[in-house]
């Protein structure tokens, strides 16, 4: 490995022979006759049909009845159906298919806050999402209907999920650290007939009285019908009404076999809400043979998953990472480790000591949680044993190079393949990533990911290398949405409107001279917290509940440790004065619809903002503006002054 501390621009990793010729990527190519990965990605590019069918057969994936068709464009591009004529549970691929082998094989290793530890083998999992499944289709949960899951991710999260998906209705995953609101936004969107929570969970010592949140936004989810909590704290949860059902009691009597819902491949399994720049969050549908084939094979090819390897990435069910983590790492056979708590309580070192304690050998962590790791030093973390590790990983938002250094040297010991892994909720898995057979720049991708015709585009629709444009994706894979929930002509405008058959994905990206990529960061709206997407209307639309508020912008501003923090830009109802009070009152009223985590980290007071002729807050001229960056074209700019109260804010 070169010692190149602090030059982007150097090979800073080189595989070795051994990790070229064991991983899963090469055997891949070899059994293919493909003697390069390039020679391999423009075949998965330029013949769909071949490629994901050697997928599947790669895989090992169980057809409930074969499919007659790999892909089927006769719709247009954006609406391309996939497996036609099969029948495909993912569930049975990721329990049912293992357990001639694998049955008494750790599945689930969990660890809480407190330190109890818990392992469920495969057979056991499988049993406990059967009784699920039985328990809630006695209530009348069945193929088509929505579910929302707000937990942390526990064992019973996990359950939770293979069970509605195996009924054949679709699951609604939400963050746990959501506010009233932010739950209620999206069990009221999807039109969820029920809901599977906790009551409650520890965090940093405290008790988080997850059922509470529940109550406040099922006020706002009338649709919702059953929900179903399991007790795990030493207090009661509380019990609303008669629609709350405890989850042991529901499925005691319930047997260990149930037969999987017949589902077809573009059936859904799960809609998960990503947040744009305007309006309600957008709900990304994915399907039986999409999600779960493309996550699978990501982690085979990108991570070199094995069913020898345990697991272990920090995240949340509620971000795209939760469902990606337990569909691929089950559809191949391999351990998940799962850690419900906060990962530096009650000392700096506890995430080093679970990657030691539960053995991972592929670990996911993203850039701000190495950040946030640094400030303590290398000390904590010498103090365990992490040779096991083999893989890193990570996602989420662009990295740094002292980070990216940290990672790799001081957590991986220079021998693992830094894994940088770059897509989405719309795409469930990647769209850029590195392989464990490439060399790797820092803070790099080695490339598009396989079956992903990807390229840079300037504003006129040209192939750039060598500048910064927009990261586009000209053909589709099963992975990619099916659509927005209810809102096609929303998916079309987002996605496919800029250019005729070219998905648009949001992203800054750059190929350097020697053909690795990079991404810049976000060329819309969205907000990227530590990973967690969040949208300006999400955050002022929580402000805009107080009664002194006339209107806010909410933009993303840099930071060291998250990557990106919200700020916002509050004008205030005349008769009212900026002043602490509000300051703190505005601060609490997002925290409380949103979470936390999303909490705004500067609120600054203006008498107008800047705006289109049509009205329209102009947040890209916010942002430049406050950060003193060039703000390009004004010419759509109404109030010139606003500028001025910008810069001028307090």
């Amino acid at each position: 490995m070169a010692d190149v501390p602090g030059a982007p621009s150097a090979v800073a990793w080189y595989p070795t022979a051994e990790q070229v010729e064991e991983s899963r990527l090469m055997a891949f190519m070899c059994r293919h006759g493909l003697q390069s990965y390039r020679a391999l990605h423009r075949r998965s590019c330029e013949d769909a049909a071949w490629f994901w069918r050697a997928v599947s057969e790669d895989l090992g994936l169980r057809w409930g009845v074969p499919f007659a068709q790999v892909e089927d464009r006769s719709q247009g591009l954006p609406w391309t159906r996939w497996w036609v004529g099969g029948q495909y549970n993912y569930v049975e691929n990721c329990l049912d298919r293992h357990l001639p082998r694998l049955a008494n094989k750790p599945a689930i290793r969990h660890e809480d806050e407190e330190g109890h530890c818990r392992v469920l083998t495969y057979r056991e999992v499988h049993d406990e999402v059967n009784r699920l499944s039985a328990g809630l289709s006695r209530l009348g949960i069945g193929k088509g209907d929505r579910v929302g899951v707000f937990m942390p991710l526990t064992p019973e999260c996990v359950i939770a999920t293979l069970a509605v998906s195996r009924l054949g209705a679709a699951y609604v995953p939400m963050f746990s650290g959501y506010g009233a609101s932010a739950v209620a936004a999206r069990l009221r969107d999807a039109d969820a007939a029920a809901l599977i929570t906790i009551d409650g969970f520890s965090r940093r010592g405290r008790v988080v009285p997850l059922k509470q949140t529940a109550d406040d936004a099922l006020r706002d989810a009338p649709s919702v019908r059953h929900v179903i909590v399991k007790q795990r704290m030493d207090r009661a949860a509380t019990w609303g009404s008669a629609r709350d059902h405890c989850w042991d009691e529901l499925v005691a009597t319930e047997s260990a076999e149930f037969e999987a819902a017949r589902t077809l491949p573009d059936d859904p399994f799960l809609i998960l809400y990503t947040s744009g720049t305007t309006g309600r969050p957008k709900g990304t549908v994915h399907v039986h043979g999409g999600f779960p084939i493309k996550a699978a094979m990501d982690m085979a090819y990108a991570f070199d998953m094995r069913e020898d390897d345990t697991l272990f990435w920090v995240t949340d069910l509620g971000w795209m990472m939760g469902p990606w983590e337990i569909i691929g790492a089950f559809t191949l056979g391999a351990t998940i480790a799962l850690y419900d708590g906060a990962i530096d309580h009650p000392r700096s070192d506890r995430l080093w000591q679970l990657l030691a304690r539960h053995g991972a050998t592929v670990c996911g962590i993203s850039p701000t949680v190495i950040r946030a790791q640094m400030v303590h030093g290398v000390e904590p973390l010498r103090r365990h044993d992490l040779s096991r590790l083999r893989v890193l990983g990570s996602t989420g938002e662009p990295w740094n190079p002292e980070a990216w250094f940290f990672y790799l040297r001081e957590v991986g010991g220079g021998r693992c393949p830094l894994i940088n892994y770059s897509g989405g909720t719309e795409v469930s898995g990647g769209i850029l990533w590195c392989t464990p057979i490439a060399p790797q720049k820092p803070c790099c991708f080695t490339g598009p990911a396989l079956g992903m015709d990807v390229d840079v585009y300037d504003e006129q629709g040209r192939s750039v290398r060598g500048s910064v444009g927009e990261l586009v994706i000209r053909n589709v894979s099963p992975g990619m949405t099916s659509g927005f929930w209810r809102d096609p002509g929303r998916y079309l405008e987002t996605y496919w409107s800029r250019w005729s058959d070219v998905w648009v994905h949001g992203d800054f990206a750059v190929v350097d001279d020697d053909g690795f990529w990079f991404i810049k960061g976000r060329s819309d709206d969205t907000i990227k917290v530590a990973g967690k997407r969040v949208g300006p209307a999400e955050v002022e639309s929580a402000l805009a509940a107080h009664p002194a508020v006339l209107e806010s912008a909410a933009i993303g501003v840099p930071d060291d440790l998250k990557g990106e923090a919200i700020a916002c830009f509050v004008v205030l109802k005349t008769g009212h004065e900026p002043c602490e009070t509000h300051r703190k009152e505005l601060l609490d009223l997002v925290a409380h619809a949103l979470g936390r985590a999303l909490a705004p980290t500067r609120l600054l007071f203006v008498r107008q903002l800047p705006k289109t002729r049509n009205g329209k807050v102009m947040r890209r001229v916010v942002r430049a503006t406050h950060l003193g960056l060039d703000a390009g074209d004004l010419s759509a700019l109404e109030n010139p002054a606003a500028l001025e109260e910008i810069r001028g804010a307090r």
